[in-house]
């Protein structure tokens, strides 16, 4: 780009719509959402239930975003976003006719969590492989801040929810959920973005024997999304650290609301008044992000200290007194957004638009399968010893993964997270 050319505009018309859309199924989720895990609580009394419940909705994140990722390179992604809006939006409805017809079975009610998880991996996979192609050159970083402070905004339904849940029960909530989607589905039609990748991988295609079956070329193109993770040492080692740190998020989402709700009457209330200081410095954040550009050399630094700060304050604050727990969430809050953004306004300007969707189903199998390992780890040690304690030791852990894996492979990551984009 000419440096005397004006900047290119962020907000253009596909992004303006792809950002309004993720605000309403953002706000719908979390009205739901947390409702959906009272629920579950005040019905089984039990943590170990509550991490099957949650485990449930976490299992097909571990295959399917391989699966999806692989397809996705050769297919419209922009398809299959509105389409998988859509099928939510009706399965939101349908469940809160048979919630509010007074007819709930725990193994159902898992069972359609599980179909929502596989419905968010495929989404997730798509969204984040074609979100990219809508953000104009230069702007990856603003454009990301934006996308993390409306997940942010988002979450202030979360104390709405609890208001809501105690006052008009799961179903309302639901079929709200349901309208979100369908109103998100119908935006994201209208988004006139051109796949240009899809071509490339036709031709590729046709150079390629035409004897191989669809079956065998996504299978090749699930090893070929790994053999490229594993060339590129630096993007490597960035899916192997979040993977640990996704052992700590899984432990920290089966372990923390269960605490809280013990340790306090009505505690999902004091647990909502901490988490919303992480969700405050979240947006903060956020909006520092929006207006000011870290410096490319800084980038690396910056995020090697904002995950060892995050492993310690998550790792010690529910050993502190409330107003330390909130301090020391809002630190975690803007540590967190800026760790969101520098990773994937990173990662997502440095792999090709063509193997997008093969990285990021490798990446979030790798997160999936450490939430996974979090969730049902934390649900099998929590019979045993505090769940405080299983905290801190897991985000030891996660520090340790950090020095080594992103300080020890600086040589390899800080070109990654320091290149200008």
């Amino acid at each position: 780009m000419n440096q005397n050319s004006a900047p290119a505009p962020l907000w253009t018309r596909d992004f303006t719509i792809i950002t309004a859309g993720s605000a309403v199924s953002m706000f719908g989720n979390a009205l739901s959402g947390f409702a959906m895990s009272l629920l579950v609580l005040d019905i089984s009394g039990s943590t170990l239930l509550y991490a099957i419940y949650i485990a449930m909705y976490t299992v097909p994140q571990l295959i399917l975003p391989i699966i999806s990722g692989a397809i996705l390179d050769r297919f419209s992604r922009k398809k299959m976003i509105y389409t998988l809006d859509f099928i939510s939006a009706g399965l939101y409805f349908v469940c809160a006719v048979l919630i509010a017809a007074g007819w709930f079975s725990f193994t159902v009610f898992a069972f359609g969590v599980f179909v929502l998880g596989c419905i968010q991996s495929t989404y997730m996979v798509a969204y984040d492989s074609f979100y990219p192609l809508l953000i104009s050159e230069g702007n990856y970083q603003k454009a990301y801040s934006v996308a993390s402070v409306l997940e942010t905004v988002s979450a202030v339904m979360v104390p709405v929810s609890a208001f809501l849940y105690r006052r008009t029960g799961l179903a309302p909530l639901l079929a709200v959920n349901g309208v979100c989607f369908l109103l998100a589905a119908l935006m994201e039609t209208q988004i006139g973005a051109d796949e240009e990748y899809i071509r490339k991988q036709q031709a590729a295609a046709e150079a390629e024997d035409v004897s191989v079956s669809t079956p065998r070329r996504v299978l090749l193109d699930i090893k070929e999304g790994f053999a490229y993770l594993r060339a590129e040492r630096g993007l490597l080692a960035v899916a192997i650290y979040f993977g640990f740190s996704a052992i700590c998020g899984g432990v920290s989402t089966v372990l923390v609301l269960p605490w809280f709700r013990a340790n306090w009457t009505n505690g999902e209330y004091f647990y909502i008044l901490v988490q919303g200081m992480a969700l405050v410095g979240r947006g903060i954040g956020g909006l520092l992000h929006y207006r000011f550009k870290i410096p490319s050399k800084y980038r690396w630094g910056t995020a090697l200290f904002v995950y060892l700060m995050i492993s310690v304050f998550e790792g010690i604050y529910l050993f502190t007194p409330l107003p330390v727990m909130m301090v020391l969430c809002f630190c975690v809050g803007i540590g967190g957004i800026t760790s969101y953004t520098i990773r994937i306004s990173a990662t997502q300007s440095y792999v090709p638009d063509e193997r997008k969707g093969r990285f990021n189903g490798a990446f979030n199998m790798l997160s999936t399968a450490g939430a996974l390992i979090g969730e049902v780890a934390a649900g099998t040690l929590s019979q045993f010893f505090p769940g405080r304690l299983v905290l801190l030791t897991v985000m030891m852990i996660s520090a340790a993964a950090a020095l080594i894996l992103i300080g020890g492979g600086k040589k390899y990551v800080a070109p990654i997270y320091n290149r200008s984009r």
